[in-house]
């Protein structure tokens, strides 16, 4: 069985992010959708809210498991007897920090290859962060999430906002 590993931080789950684990699981026999643990990141949502959007928003999916993981993720792809790591790319930004990334993986796990998929048009300008951003001041997010997510994501944010006396 091969197997992909399609890792992020995933706050939130974006279509951009939806569409990239899609093709993913047209090229795998498996695929595992998995939060990492960022240290350079603060997320504002929960692991377990991630994970939990994210099977919402990937449930049509058979191929398709969601997971969460606090390490390196080269360890988890071993563990879980990964063959690819799929990244998508927005832009050529994305691809000097992704590859350096796949680089290091491959020093720590020589089995492990990097896939990347290249977004598509639609979804070039979307990112989490813009998400947020917009979800937080009341902007409607409907076209860049999952509908199955969007309501819990715009009151959650909605919600940090208020918690945090506003902007």
């Amino acid at each position: 069985m091969r197997i992909a590993l399609c890792p992020g931080s995933f706050d939130p789950v974006t279509n951009g992010h939806v569409d990239v684990v899609e093709r993913a699981a047209k090229l795998f026999d498996k695929v595992i959708v998995v939060v990492l643990t960022n240290t350079g990141k603060n997320p504002i949502f929960t692991a377990e809210q991630r994970v939990d959007f994210l099977r919402r928003s990937l449930e049509h999916l058979e191929n398709v498991e969601v997971d969460a993981y606090s390490g390196l993720l080269a360890d988890y792809a071993r563990e879980k007897n990964a063959v690819a790591i799929v990244k998508g790319l927005r832009a050529v930004t994305d691809f000097e920090y992704e590859f350096q990334m796949a680089l290091i993986n491959k020093k720590l796990n020589e089995t492990i290859d990097t896939l990347f998929l290249t977004t598509k048009m639609e979804y070039m300008y979307l990112s989490s962060s813009v998400i947020r951003e917009v979800a937080s001041f009341g902007g409607d997010i409907s076209q860049f999430v999952p509908n199955a997510i969007r309501e819990d994501i715009q009151k959650l944010l909605r919600k940090a906002v208020d918690d945090n006396g506003g902007r």
